[in-house]
């Protein structure tokens, strides 16, 4: 059972499999609830900037995805659907409910499978940020990143320039983070890297409100693909993100904030102040 924790302080929490989870938290737990807030292939650092904006109003947790920055991924820990899993345990562990699971490219895959698989009612809602992990209906699928140079995923990823990673200036062990955070994407993805086949046609299983908050400039994950997410979950609402690419919650926090209170205000909790 979790105790009061304070503003940004980060732990070990261990699972009743025996694994590890590193975790940042941000704000106090005062009423058994949080936001669990999972990264993509950037990395864990990419969810500190809302998680921090949020941090006066709801107790956030952002765990590092086991093989990222320099974390150990236990052997046969492998699939979006291990992290689903251990993810749901971390939530047992800590006695949360009501929790909104918030997750970025492919975290919001992640958060999917958490809700497919959340059989204690743990989750409360959804809010996918240009999540990956669906095969669309359309013709607009994600870029497999594995094609191109990092420097030009920096362009496809923002909008803005001056939001781009200059990766000419990563010192070597920088390097060796990002190579290495690669190497767990690609394992944790598989085959078919960005997408389970299968996933999509799962989605109508999933009961409780979900928020698809999309950059409208994304260059890895077009717009249309993100209408799909939409459509795909049952009474999914879609908001576009003018002036942001595959990091709206970065590049537009302000607008980002706006969508997810909106949807808790109308949505998740309706007539509570």
């Amino acid at each position: 059972m979790s105790t009061p924790t304070t503003t940004n302080t980060s732990r070990l929490i261990t699972l009743p499999t025996g694994m590890s989870i590193a975790i940042q938290e941000f704000g106090v737990n005062a009423d058994g609830s949080a936001v669990l807030y999972l990264h993509g292939g950037a990395g864990p650092h990419t969810m500190a900037g809302i998680a921090t904006a949020l941090s006066e109003h709801a107790y956030g947790l952002a765990p590092t995805h086991p093989g990222f920055d320099g974390t150990p991924r236990p052997d046969g820990f492998d699939t979006v659907a291990d992290l689903a899993e251990a993810y749901l345990d971390l939530l047992d562990e800590l006695d949360l409910t009501g929790v909104m699971v918030m997750g970025s490219s492919l975290g919001g895959w992640i958060a999917a499978e958490m809700a497919l698989r959340d059989t204690r009612g743990r989750i409360g809602c959804l809010v996918l940020l240009n999540a990956v992990g669906i095969r669309a209906k359309g013709e607009e699928q994600v870029l497999d990143v594995r094609t191109v140079a990092p420097g030009e995923i920096g362009k496809l990823s923002f909008a803005n320039e001056a939001f781009r990673p200059d990766f000419a200036s990563f010192t070597e062990d920088q390097r060796a983070v990002m190579a290495a955070n690669q190497q767990a994407l690609a394992t944790y993805a598989g085959h078919t890297f960005t997408h389970d086949p299968k996933l999509r046609r799962r989605l109508h299983r999933i009961t409780v409100p979900a928020l698809v908050v999309w950059g409208e400039q994304d260059g890895i994950a077009p717009a249309g693909y993100g209408r799909d997410w939409a459509d795909a979950l049952p009474g999914g609402r879609f908001v576009p993100v003018a002036g942001a690419g595959h990091f709206p919650h970065i590049e537009q926090l302000g607008a980002t904030l706006g969508a997810v209170g909106e949807f808790v205000d109308a949505v998740v909790k309706p007539g509570q102040a």
